[in-house]
């Protein structure tokens, strides 16, 4: 009870803050569990193949597409995700579904899938993505709280809020990994 308390007496700036962060956790424990699900050789190396497909599509892009192309995947997923109830379902399963390509991937190079999901999440672009994911999860988290409270309206223009900084960051991350897609070209 005390716990209860100690929250209801934290401004709500602070409860949004500790709520991205517990998102921040959630959404990195879910794709390390992806990473640690079991594959076969068979299912390892056709996800793998179908990474590959994509890795060419985004490398022979121009800067600007790749960009683009890059963002454009991260934003739609952080917008699915802002959706009350059904958002973060979806969301995580996107998580999942990315630590589970990251094992095939991993295993169709005979590489351990979490040291190199460990070699991934120290990249900027990496922690960015994964902020931007967190806003939205918890952007959802406190819309789907004011619904319940018949207090949406006034939610919404914190939404809208939480959008723009998503969008910001996921353009930022964008730059970043089509940067560092230059450098190891």
């Amino acid at each position: 009870m005390e716990v209860l308390n100690y929250w209801k007496r934290l401004p709500t700036f602070t409860k949004r803050i500790w709520t991205v962060a517990g998102f921040f956790f959630l959404c990195i424990i879910v794709t390390v569990a992806g990473t640690l699900t079991p594959l076969s050789q068979q299912e390892a190396q056709s996800l793998s193949k179908d990474l590959d497909q994509q890795r060419q599509t985004i490398t022979s892009m121009g800067g600007f597409q790749q960009t683009s192309a890059i963002f454009g995947n991260n934003f739609l997923i952080s917008l699915i995700t802002f959706v009350p109830f059904a958002g973060p379902v979806f969301s995580l399963y996107v998580m999942y579904s990315t630590g589970v390509v990251i094992a095939a991937d991993s295993l169709a190079h005979n590489a351990s899938p979490p040291w190199i999901f460990l070699n991934l999440i120290v990249l900027p672009f990496a922690w960015m993505e994964f902020l931007a994911y967190s806003i939205a999860f918890a952007g959802s988290a406190w819309l789907a709280w004011r619904i319940t409270q018949a207090r949406a309206r006034a939610e919404l223009s914190k939404t809208c809020t939480f959008i723009s900084v998503c969008a910001v960051i996921l353009v930022a991350a964008a730059v970043i990994e089509v940067y560092m897609i230059a450098l190891a070209a």
